[in-house]
């Protein structure tokens, strides 16, 4: 552990985290929002001093043309409409990932639906997709002059886009179209979010068929929004629960169609490795994230890259710096956080930097 993580490390276990975990009488999901809003919250100045804190991205690496400061970035469902965007770099991030947005604003599932498993390192959520909608986003953006190539809020953007809940799955190719079209001329790469747990019937859109129908639609659309740049780059993230033959047809499929990348993984179904003390929680329904992903997201991310030339960006279980390392020794290019940085905080960002720094693979 670096001097810099270690003292990041002690301060956040022994004094934010346990301030944090306490407030708002201990719910998770109202912690989550008040953390959002006070980045959202700091000005140029404190956001500096932060940077000073966190110390900067290391070992900066382009993926699908997309010149990244650094390799480990925030994953989806930490900033889902834009509100903190400014703030990702201050904490030493190479990038950032915002959303999950959909077409139509939508206020998800019914809470609770967010569940703290401390002994286990783990949440499960089934959030459901709720945001302020891909417009509110683009405005959002658009107001602080947030533009594609720009890196205006310090770090390459990528969005995540998912189907609207009340679109059928017959129109889910127009759907993400319409979220597309409002937000590519801010994305440095656009997501792709087939895998979620937490809206009706959006896995069945990683089958071979719906899968190839959705990201034609969409590379098909992204030639067509001119940019000096050319066609926004398209990802798709997909799940830990599909099996190894889904996962060659997956690759395939993105491979042939257009897309430029996999985000492996989202949340799993599974329940494996929780601890006895969260167990009472199994039977919740939402996706698993955290330490008992560990395993499971690796063994993906070192089949996808595996099997494929294209790019792997690793997420899921990522809670210390050597988990880190251990997905960009499987063939990921990059990295995520969501979970370990709940637990670890900025500490874990600057540990993962501080491991990776110098890194050419």
């Amino acid at each position: 552990m670096s001097l810099r993580s270690g003292v990041l490390d002690a301060g956040y276990r022994s004094v934010v985290r346990p301030v944090l975990f306490r407030a708002h009488g201990g719910d998770p999901e109202l912690i989550h929002e008040s953390l959002i809003r006070v980045l959202a919250g700091l000005g140029p100045l404190q956001r500096s001093a932060l940077r000073l804190l966190s110390g900067p991205p290391t070992s900066p690496v382009t993926v699908a043309g997309i010149r990244f400061p650094g390799r480990v970035g925030v994953a989806a469902g930490l900033d889902k409409d834009g509100v903190a965007v400014e703030a990702w770099s201050a904490l030493g991030f190479g990038f950032a990932e915002l959303g999950t947005v959909t077409a139509l604003a939508q206020p998800g599932n019914d809470r609770p639906r967010l569940y703290r498993l401390r002994a286990s390192r783990a949440i499960i959520n089934r959030m459901g997709f709720n945001n302020a909608g891909a417009q509110a986003m683009a405005d959002r953006l658009d107001r602080i002059g947030v533009r594609r190539g720009a890196s205006t809020c310090g770090l390459p953007l990528g969005i995540s886009i998912g189907k609207s809940k009340a679109t059928p799955l017959s129109d889910a190719v127009s759907d993400y179209v319409t979220s597309l079209r409002m937000l590519a001329r801010y994305a440095d790469y656009v997501a792709i979010n087939v895998s979620s747990p937490n809206t009706p019937g959006l896995r069945t859109l990683q089958d071979e068929g719906l899968l190839r129908d959705l990201l034609s639609g969409l590379t098909h659309e992204a030639a067509q929004l001119a940019h000096p740049l050319g066609p926004v780059p398209i990802f798709v993230k997909i799940a830990p629960d599909l099996s190894d033959a889904q996962l060659d047809r997956v690759v395939e499929v993105v491979t042939e169609h257009g897309g430029q990348g996999i985000i492996a993984t989202n949340t799993t179904l599974a329940r494996d490795g929780l601890a006895p003390a969260d167990s009472v929680h199994a039977e919740q329904a939402g996706g698993l994230s955290g330490a008992p992903l560990t395993g499971r997201a690796l063994e993906v991310v070192r089949r996808v890259a595996g099997s494929s030339s294209l790019p792997v960006v690793g997420v899921g279980g990522i809670m210390t710096p050597d988990d880190a390392v251990r997905m960009l020794d499987a063939g990921a290019q990059l990295v995520q956080l969501y979970t370990g940085f709940i637990y670890a905080g900025n500490a874990l960002v600057a540990g993962i930097n501080a491991r990776t720094q110098g890194r050419t693979t």
